[in-house]
């Protein structure tokens, strides 16, 4: 059935002026001008065929076809107010699914999810690997009904986002020494051509280096575990680099509060 489009915002003076019986009133409650709210009317009036409102020496009135209407309407904004209520609830749940790449969650962002649980005993998390949407980047919101995603790259994409600090990339080895290789992956700063090894990701590169296979030039953000626990040392300092890891998310979800709070805290 063909939905009538409906006069939502003359609706809505018509409550107010048959509230009060004023126009005036009716337009402070609404913070417009008197003249407004009578334009709003009579445009009602046109649309609906009838006449709302007689003014008559004891002042406005309300025609019978307009108090016909008014019960219904009322009931009708407060069915919008629920379903308003409905579509904000997942704002305040304490539910979020994630995609990240597979070495970045294993290194860095379980832990901080683990922290952020103990504070939170009623936080939940979904994570799903990003590297299931392919090597383009691009992350389907819609597809895997996420909230946030973490992407490797020189900004937010097309969605709104915030980057995770890091010092840039390390090249990183096992302690004492390791095979004279370049182990390489997909997006690393190396001559893959060079490479002895090569593996899918920048986390099997770092694992590769600390069993000896050689030498791994990775993001700092993915080896300050294994560097701070003496799996891997660093040869040379960390050097800045163009692309990052970013936290990312279209602007209606990169609005909810329990989206904001959580990168604030991975930011942190």
């Amino acid at each position: 059935m063909k939905r009538t489009h409906l006069p939502l915002n003359g609706m809505r003076v018509l409550d107010a002026a048959a509230r009060h019986l004023s126009f005036t009133r009716a337009a402070d409650e609404l913070a417009v001008t008197p003249a407004a709210v009578g334009q709003q009317i009579r445009a009602l009036e046109d649309t609906l065929g009838v006449v709302l409102f007689r003014r008559t020496t004891k002042g406005l009135e309300l025609t019978p076809e307009g108090e016909g209407g008014l019960a219904a309407l009322r009931e009708g904004f407060l069915q919008f107010e629920e379903a308003v209520r409905a579509m904000q609830a997942g704002q305040t749940s304490k539910s979020l699914t994630i995609a990240a790449p597979r070495d970045l969650t294993q290194k860095w962002l379980m832990p901080r999810l683990a922290d952020i649980a103990r504070t939170d005993g009623e936080m939940r998390f979904v994570l799903i690997s990003s590297d299931t949407f392919g090597t383009s980047g691009a992350i389907d919101f819609t597809e895997a009904n996420l909230d946030l995603a973490i992407r490797w790259g020189d900004g937010p994409g097309e969605h709104e986002g915030e980057p995770i600090a890091s010092a840039g990339m390390v090249t990183v080895e096992r302690p004492g020494g390791g095979a004279d290789t370049r182990i390489s992956w997909p997006g690393c700063v190396d001559d893959a051509s060079e490479s002895l090894v090569r593996v899918a990701d920048a986390g099997l590169a770092l694992d590769a280096a600390a069993q000896g296979l050689g030498r791994a030039s990775i993001p700092e953000l993915l080896a300050a575990t294994d560097l701070a626990a003496g799996r891997v040392v660093a040869v040379g300092e960390a050097r800045p680099y163009r692309l990052g890891y970013w936290l990312v998310a279209p602007l209606p979800q990169w609005r909810q509060k329990k989206v904001k709070a959580l990168v604030d805290a991975l930011t942190a």
